[in-house]
C-alpha cells in the first residue's frame, strides 16, 4: 500500500523542484534544488483484493443520482483496497476536458521513472507555447520567455489545471501520441487523449486555431462571431464522438490501480497523489460532499457552454477515509443545460453518498467554480 503525505512540506521533500505554490500575483519563484535520489523505486506486486460485495444502499444511491439528473452523466466508484465496483452509466464515453491533466502528468512521470527527464529539468515557456482559457503562465510570459522546471509546469498543471503549462508538458513527453502510448501501455482501458487544448477547443467551438487566439481574449471574440449554427453543429459533435472521451469505469479504475503502486514507482506514485491533494479547483463538487477527517486528492474538467448547454463537467479523485479506506470516484456530467449549481450538487451528492456525510455542504449553493476549461 502506498502511503499518504502531506501536500505541502512532503511534495517537496519528494520532488524537490516541483515549485512554489502558484501565487496570486503569479510572480515566478526559483524553484528550490533538487536532492540526490533514485529516479525509481520498485513497487512490491500487488496482493490481490479481498474478495467482497458493493454495499447495497450505495449501490442504489448513485443509479437513483445518475438516473435522476436531467442530462447525460456517469459515475464510477472503485473500492481501492476491496473487489468492488459500482457505476451508474460509467462505461460511456464522456467528454473529459481538464481530468485528460492526469494522463500528460502520468506520462511525465513515467519517463521520470525510466530515466528520459528529471522533475527539476529546465523548461523555457513562450508566447508561442500560450493556449486558451485558464493560463495563469502567461502572466509569466509576457510575451518573453518565462524558465522553469518540468516539476513547476505539472505543479501548476494538476493544481491549477493550467492549460499552458499542460500543453507545455505534452509537448515534452512527445505529444498525443506519447500519451496515448502510454494509456496504451498500462492498459488503461476506455480512456481517449484528445490532440491538445488548443485543437480540442477551437474544434469544440467551430474554429479552426490560430496562435493569436492565445492571446487575452482573442478566442472568445472570435467564437462569438460564428453563427449559432456551427457552433451548435459543432459542439454537437463533440459530444457524439468526444476526442478526449473517456469511461467513468476506466477513470475509476486508472486511479486505484494508481493509488495500490501499479503504474507509477513508489516516489511518482506519492509525488502525484500528494500534488492531487493540493488541487485548488472546483470546491463546490467533491471536495464539497465528503464527510469530515475524510480527504481528497482529485482532478476536475469543465468544458465549454452554449446558450445553457454545457458539455463537460466533472471531478474524478482518491477519496480516502479517517481509517484509511480509500475509494477511486469518478463522477462525468457530458451533456446538460442544467446550471452549475445543479451540476455541482450530482456531483457533491456522490461524494457524499460514498463518505456516508448526512450534513449539508457549506458551500453547496455556490454558483461560480473555480475558471477552468
Amino acid at each position: 500500500m502506498i502511503g499518504r503525505l502531506g501536500a505541502g512540506a512532503a511534495l517537496l521533500a519528494l520532488a524537490g523542484c516541483v515549485g512554489e505554490p502558484p501565487s496570486r500575483n503569479a510572480r515566478a519563484v526559483a524553484p528550490a534544488p533538487a536532492p540526490s535520489y533514485v529516479v525509481a523505486i520498485p513497487v512490491p506486486k500487488p496482493k490481490p483484493l479481498p474478495a467482497s460485495r458493493a454495499p447495497r444502499a450505495l449501490d442504489a444511491s448513485i443509479q437513483q443520482l445518475v438516473r435522476e439528473f436531467p442530462g447525460i452523466a456517469g459515475v464510477a466508484v472503485r473500492a481501492v483496497d476491496e473487489d468492488w465496483t459500482i457505476e451508474a452509466g460509467g462505461r460511456r464515453l464522456l467528454p473529459q476536458q481538464s481530468v485528460s491533466k492526469l494522463w500528460v502528468a502520468m506520462t511525465v512521470l513515467d519517463q521520470r521513472d525510466n530515466g528520459r527527464l528529471k522533475l527539476d529539468d529546465p523548461v523555457s515557456v513562450t508566447a508561442s507555447d500560450l493556449t486558451l482559457f485558464h493560463q495563469p503562465v502567461a502572466y509569466l510570459v509576457k510575451g518573453g520567455t518565462w524558465n522553469t522546471t518540468v516539476g513547476n509546469l505539472l505543479f501548476r498543471a494538476l493544481t491549477q489545471s493550467d492549460n499552458t503549462a499542460n500543453d507545455r508538458l505534452l509537448t515534452l513527453v512527445g505529444g498525443p501520441r506519447a500519451v496515448n502510448a502510454f494509456i496504451e501501455r498500462k492498459r488503461l482501458g476506455d480512456i481517449r487523449f484528445g490532440p491538445g487544448e488548443r485543437l480540442l477547443q477551437a474544434k469544440t467551438a467551430g474554429l479552426t486555431w490560430d496562435q493569436s487566439m492565445s492571446i487575452g481574449n482573442n478566442f472568445s471574440i472570435q467564437r462569438a462571431k460564428l453563427d449559432p449554427a456551427v457552433r451548435a453543429r459543432a459542439m454537437q459533435a463533440y459530444i457524439d464522438n468526444p476526442p478526449d472521451g473517456a469511461a467513468p469505469l476506466a477513470i475509476a479504475d486508472a486511479l486505484s490501480r494508481l493509488a495500490r503502486g501499479e503504474l507509477l514507482s513508489e516516489t511518482s506514485t506519492r509525488l502525484m497523489i500528494s500534488t492531487l491533494e493540493s488541487s485548488r479547483t472546483g470546491r463546490a463538487r467533491l471536495k464539497a460532499g465528503i464527510a469530515p477527517g475524510w480527504t481528497l486528492a482529485h482532478k476536475t474538467g469543465t468544458g465549454q457552454e452554449l446558450g445553457r448547454r454545457n458539455a463537460g463537467f466533472n471531478d474524478v479523485g482518491l477519496l480516502t477515509a479517517p481509517d484509511g479506506r480509500r475509494y477511486a470516484v469518478a463522477v462525468m456530467i457530458g451533456d446538460t443545460t442544467r446550471p452549475m449549481r445543479e451540476r455541482q450538487q450530482l456531483i457533491q451528492a456522490v461524494a457524499a453518498s460514498v463518505s456516508g456525510y448526512r450534513g449539508t455542504a457549506t458551500i453547496a449553493s455556490r454558483e461560480q467554480d473555480d475558471p477552468e476549461t
